[in-house]
């Protein structure tokens, strides 16, 4: 029976948390004079002289009705790289603990790891970029916190296959980290679903990519409401900030706005693939769940440098494990989309 508690370090058991001075008192009304705050008001004359709610109770309401959660299962954090860092402070002894990543895969797990002083196991996915799921349980010890799966996967843009990742679920003792970045993107259910039945599940998404809100860093995750605990126990007493939090509600208003804005980058999506995959210089176009794409090319580091110098941008995955002469392009606006295509064509 997977008990949060058993993982949890040692140590995070018996912190005493920070306590603030809206943890001791949540009340909305009052005479404010117990957070040394500017009780004069704001040099931007807006009402920001007071300190935010420390656990953004009304985002989580409203995004739990959006999620179909609880607002007990939401933690919220600066980005997804927030939530990342501090499930290894949580769960793993530095020099001792272990994580098992799946290259490639997104950066930040390995980064953090490091930081961390955890060591990273890397496990790389098949030749199709899915699970190699033998070579994953073969590698889980007593030592192993955290496994991490990125679907739709960053760099490849292919979801992975949910038998495989049931199974970890199901017979690892630790945390399955499942990061929907690109989830609105694919088509398919969340995962945020299963969390009834999973206790050592947690999902991470983000503000940054469907919703359009890159410059706010706002991440999103969603576990157990014990595991959310652990996670409110070790952040930052004000970890979002109140123009977020606003922001953030504002945008929860606007679904259906995103929604919109998801079936116009697929539909430029379909139109880039097609047109990538009659260019010259392009190999193969893989498959994509998300707002990018991944292309093999005839020479990635010739052809990045080619359109750095007329002034396109994309990304070269050529040193990544399994994208060898590899450009990842972000779905853009079907202007850029073109011009990005007219560049190519003159190579």
């Amino acid at each position: 029976m997977f008990n949060v508690q058993n993982l949890v370090r040692p140590h995070i058991l018996t912190l005493k948390p920070y306590s603030s001075a809206r943890d001791e008192y949540t009340g909305a009304e009052g005479t404010f004079l117990d957070a040394n705050e500017n009780a004069f008001g704001s040099v931007l004359n807006e009402n920001y002289h007071r300190y935010p709610d420390p656990y953004q109770r009304k985002v989580k309401e409203k995004l739990a009705k959006v999620k179909h959660c609880q607002p007990e299962q939401i933690f919220l954090g600066n980005g997804s790289d927030e939530p990342i860092d501090l499930l290894f402070r949580a769960f793993c002894e530095p020099h001792k603990d272990s994580v098992i990543l799946m290259p490639p895969t997104y950066g930040m797990y390995e980064v953090s790891a490091d930081l961390n002083l955890v060591e990273a196991k890397k496990i790389r996915l098949t030749p199709d970029f899915q699970i190699d799921i033998d070579a994953v349980l073969k590698a889980i010890d007593s030592h192993t916190k955290l496994i991490f799966v990125c679907s739709p996967n960053n760099p490849s843009a292919n979801s992975l296959k949910k038998v495989p990742i049931r199974l970890l679920l199901s017979n690892f003792g630790g945390l399955v980290v499942i990061d929907e970045a690109y989830i609105d993107f694919a088509g398919d259910t969340s995962w945020i679903e299963e969390l009834d039945n999973f206790p050592n599940l947690v999902i991470l998404q983000t503000f940054s990519k469907a919703w359009g809100l890159a410059a706010l860093r706002l991440g999103m995750a969603f576990a157990s409401p014990e595991i959310i605990k652990v996670l409110n126990k070790i952040k930052p007493p004000y970890n979002i900030n109140e123009v977020t939090q606003q922001l953030a509600l504002q945008a929860l208003d606007n679904v259906e706005k995103k929604n919109e804005m998801v079936k116009a980058i697929l539909s430029e999506r379909e139109n880039l693939v097609s047109a990538l995959g009659k260019t010259p210089c392009v190999i193969k176009v893989y498959p994509s769940n998300a707002n990018f794409v991944l292309v093999k090319t005839t020479d990635a580091k010739k052809i990045y440098d080619f359109l750095v110098s007329h002034q396109v941008i994309v990304r070269d995955r050529s040193k990544v494990a399994l994208c060898d002469d590899c450009l990842r392009i972000t779905v853009g606006t079907a202007e850029e989309n073109n011009t990005l295509l007219r560049v190519l064509g003159s190579i």
